[in-house]
């Protein structure tokens, strides 16, 4: 497997890779961060510990699905860690022992101030890294907690203190995008002293619904709830809700790890451009395993081979200054769409998009089946990815429009 140096600081903690298994059921014990360590991860933000303990259901899953794809949107209905306090703490000074190159960060959740000052102190005692507030789970039975605190400015801002003045450790907290704006709740977290944004957690959902029972799904005892939702679906969300932040002046500078649809390389630069330091995974894990790492590791050097860098810092955010505002964007920019015919098998199906939800820009010859075209829209329902494209950036035109 190609490597380059893949090491960054976060916060203040040195990882050999950005690469960290998020808060979820994929790190909820030490056999399943050891696997993961010894697999090649960076490191865990582990599973959510808190005196409260959950009283899960089941079923607690569902998925969307789209054509011949097994899923591409997930849902879970499962909350913070199940085993007991002292069970998890035990855990995380193992790892800590075992794997003391290896990144531990802690995700905690309470009740009140109290709770999360007291938390926040065990969770420094096991020797971990870095803690991570939980403010965003959507599914928590408590309305004192989860995305229902992350939406309240001032319990954001009561609890961050209340966990800085139990650890001395790094801060993250936690986001949810249950939300208009992420960055006036962040601001405000890192205003009561969290160093810095992990983001996004899941989002509220209701993914399918049972046709005979008339019922949402997962089934649980003849009724269903809404409960986050995560996978490929939310990278576009994560991402948006990231440049939000990074264009705020007052959040430019604070370090984020990004959270949110990750299932390959590709997605990892996409996150790493966008400014985030490290990256944290879950639901691919549930799909491919652990093993995805390898990949993540491999594309991104060779990534970073290809562009002539050394340092992962050195593409950290570089795609924040190429998102502007809509008013912007030069509107005399167009352009040209391309079609490679010999690889076109006349299915007509571009036309139909194109006439039916576009702009009516391909003339379509029936006897000969073929397509003369004048919009960019084919490029996306054709099933022949080689017979539709834009045109290369060197040879698109500037075109001024006619007032």
């Amino acid at each position: 497997m190609f490597k380059k140096d893949l090491s960054i600081d976060f916060l203040g903690v040195h990882f050999e890779n950005p690469f960290l298994l998020a808060s979820s059921p994929v790190c909820n014990c030490y056999e399943m961060c050891k696997k993961s360590f010894d697999i090649g991860w960076g490191g865990v933000a582990f599973k959510t510990i808190s005196p409260f303990i959950a009283d899960e259901v089941s079923p607690r899953f569902d998925t969307l699905q789209k054509e011949n794809l097994n899923f591409v949107g997930f849902k879970n209905m499962e909350q913070i860690a199940e085993h007991p306090l002292e069970e998890n703490l035990e855990d995380l000074r193992r790892l800590k022992k075992d794997y003391p190159n290896k990144v531990v960060i802690v995700s905690i959740m309470g009740r009140d101030e109290k709770e999360w000052e007291y938390i926040a102190s065990l969770a420094e005692q096991t020797g971990a890294d870095m803690l991570e507030m939980n403010l965003s789970c959507p599914q928590m039975t408590n309305s004192e907690m989860g995305s229902d605190v992350g939406q309240n400015t001032e319990l954001i801002k009561k609890y961050c203190r209340a966990v800085k003045r139990g650890s001395k450790l790094p801060v993250l907290a936690k986001m949810t995008p249950n939300i208009t704006r992420m960055d006036i709740p962040a601001k405000a977290a890192i205003d009561a002293g969290a160093d810095g944004i992990a983001a996004i957690n899941t989002i509220k959902s209701v993914t399918n619904l049972d046709l005979e029972r008339f019922v949402g799904l997962p089934i649980i005892n003849g009724k269903s709830s809404v409960s986050g939702y995560s996978g490929k679906a939310i990278k576009p969300i994560a991402l948006r809700f990231i440049n939000e932040m990074k264009s705020n002046k007052d959040l430019r500078n604070v370090e984020i790890s990004g959270i949110g649809g990750i299932e390959n390389w590709e997605d990892c630069a996409e996150f790493i451009l966008m400014g985030c330091k490290t990256l944290q995974v879950t639901t691919s894990i549930m799909q491919y395993g652990y093993r995805i790492v390898e990949d993540f590791i491999s594309g991104l050097s060779y990534y970073m081979d290809k562009l002539g860098v050394n340092k992962l810092d050195e593409i950290v955010g570089l795609a924040v200054k190429n998102m502007v505002p809509a008013e912007d964007l030069d509107r005399s920019y167009i352009v040209y769409p391309k079609c490679d015919y010999s690889s076109c098998i006349g299915c007509g199906r571009c036309y139909i998009s194109c006439y039916d939800g576009g702009h009516q820009a391909i003339i379509w010859d029936e006897e000969k089946r073929k397509m003369y075209i004048n919009c960019l829209l084919y490029t996306s329902p054709s099933p022949r990815d080689s017979c539709a494209s834009r045109m290369p950036s060197s040879a698109c035109k500037k075109k001024k429009k006619k007032k």
